[in-house]
């Protein structure tokens, strides 16, 4: 069955973009790292539709030893969160905020399901993510269902889908999950999100990433 829908698929991923090779210098990646005094937990997020219902993107945010985005095929950015391979660094309260922000909207929303995990599950589910690569337009749900099934923790309760609806619906019946919705009447032209959050600042840099 995976193999049968991978090729059916695979027109709609030659017509999009490929993915991209974006990778930070160690150096930006130290610069930005960011620590959570919060407990280590995984954060399921999904882009639903709100004429629809339809899911349009699933990310992870993971939190242990430092705090990051695994946002596959994903098309948010700032400078102080480093990119490399759809892993984002430097996830501090701003920037976690920043990327609700930039995908709700008058016709998304975003929903946070959020799970406690361990350091030593963070840690595996971190390194995990890291060695993904780049991911294809339309493969996100998948890059996200796949790392989260390479789990031994999660294996047998997250379930292989190209869905972001699915996903998001296997994650919630999860022990521990709580769940928040994310609504913005922002309009459907996000372009000029990135701008106003990259633009510059007069507050520190230190204190404005926090």
């Amino acid at each position: 069955m995976r193999v049968l829908l991978v090729c059916l698929m695979l027109p709609l991923l030659l017509a999009g973009c490929g993915a991209d090779n974006i990778y930070a210098s160690d150096a930006e990646v130290a610069k930005y790292r960011y620590v959570s005094d919060e407990p280590p937990s995984v954060t399921l997020y999904t882009v639903i539709s709100t004429n629809t219902g339809s899911g349009g993107h699933s990310a992870l945010l993971i939190n242990g030893r430092e705090r990051i985005i695994f946002d596959p095929a994903g098309t948010w950015n700032h400078p102080w969160a480093p990119e490399r391979h759809d892993v984002h660094f430097g996830i501090t309260e701003k920037m976690r905020k920043f990327y609700i922000d930039y995908h709700a909207r008058e016709s998304w929303y975003v929903r946070a399901q959020k799970l406690p995990i361990t350091m030593a599950q963070a840690d595996q589910l971190m390194a995990r993510v890291e060695r993904n690569g780049s991911v294809n337009k339309m493969m996100c749900a998948d890059s996200v269902s796949s790392a989260l099934r390479d789990m031994p923790w999660l294996h047998d309760k997250a379930p292989f889908t190209f869905s972001p609806l699915k996903l998001s619906k296997a994650f919630g019946q999860l022990p521990g999950v709580t769940e928040k919705d994310h609504y913005d009447n922002d309009p459907d032209d996000n372009s000029g999100v990135l701008m106003i959050q990259q633009q510059p600042y007069n507050h520190g840099d230190t204190q404005f990433r926090e």
